[in-house]
């Protein structure tokens, strides 16, 4: 695999042709926004471009969806995956079909497995969407109003409204930029809608979850154990559980949180959260994940006692090595 800098990135791109842009399942601010601002970037350079996933995009991240909602159709000259730091995280259909012929991987996860020919990785961005930000600024691209709003979805959903401490001085000086050059983006509506705003629904599900949140190592560990069971006897939908991986860390004292979804029965997908100094990165690892020092996740398969205790016995494990 080739470790391409920033310059040279840009410069596979100019070359590039005929891209489709592949974005993770459980599609989130980040992976969307870099997806759909790298689409109209390589537009611009007149190269075809289409973004692909697994799953639906989310209801509440459409507003950064083109208006025309018609895909091209035509044989990809390449692929390009975007926030993906593995290519289990591409959901079984686009894994199956691309998922060994990545042709570059653009990323920010320190946990990002070399599974294309080229990558370019910036562990130290808070976002993917930072790095498309970086990468706009020397390709012969203009920034356009639909381009900020998903580059500051991107930042903003990743560094948990720029509370975590992820977002640097660049992080900033980017959005800074992007306000002066699209100074119609609505930057206080998106944050609004990202963060404040909640569906009756989900309220009435956080009532629910504070009821069902498990304490452990002293309070220190809080986690939150979410069956297909719970879902139907409280008739949850699935859309009102996006974002709720932070929900444990709210608890005063909390170090670790640990959100555990059963997708289908038998398998969970795990979330973890750090408040501080934990390392939930190298603890996923330790099941087969991983994402970044504070933020990660993993699938574990297993009833839920069995999760639990597989989770725990982690948890205990990587916190003994931090």
């Amino acid at each position: 695999m080739q470790q391409l800098t920033l310059a040279q990135t840009a410069a596979w791109l100019k070359d590039c042709n005929d891209a489709y842009i592949l974005i993770h399942r459980s599609p989130d601010g980040d992976c969307i926004g870099a997806g759909y601002a790298l689409a109209e970037m390589l537009h611009q350079m007149q190269k075809r471009a289409v973004v692909l996933c697994d799953e639906p995009i989310p209801e509440r991240y459409r507003f950064m969806l083109p208006e025309s909602q018609e895909q091209e159709t035509f044989e990809p000259g390449c692929v390009i995956a975007v926030d993906v730091a593995d290519p289990k995280l591409l959901g079984s259909e686009l894994q199956e079909k691309y998922g060994k012929s990545v042709d570059l991987c653009i990323d920010h996860h320190v946990s990002n497995v070399p599974y294309a020919s080229a990558r370019y990785l910036d562990g130290k961005a808070a976002a993917t969407c930072e790095i498309l930000y970086s990468l706009c600024r020397i390709l012969p691209v203009t920034m356009t109003r639909s381009m900020a709003l998903c580059l500051y979805t991107g930042m903003a959903t990743d560094t948990g409204c720029f509370q975590y401490d992820n977002a640097g001085p660049h992080t900033h000086r980017a959005v800074a930029d992007l306000m002066e050059m699209c100074p119609d983006v609505p930057y206080a509506k998106i944050n609004r809608q990202m963060f404040a705003v909640k569906s009756f629904g989900r309220l009435q599900l956080e009532q629910l979850l504070i009821d069902r949140l498990e304490r452990y190592k002293d309070g220190k560990c809080i986690l939150i154990c979410i069956t297909q069971e719970f879902l139907q006897k409280f008739q949850v939908d699935e859309a009102e559980l996006d974002g709720i991986a932070g929900f444990p860390l709210q608890v005063e004292g909390a170090q670790v949180g640990i959100t555990m979804k059963e997708k289908e029965p038998g398998k969970f997908r795990v979330s973890m959260r750090s408040a501080d100094r934990v390392n939930v990165s190298a603890i996923c690892q330790l099941l087969g994940g991983g994402g970044h020092i504070k933020a990660a996740g993993c699938l574990v398969c297993g009833t839920a006692d069995e999760v639990r205790e597989k989770l725990l016995r982690a948890v205990s494990e990587g916190w003994s090595i931090q």
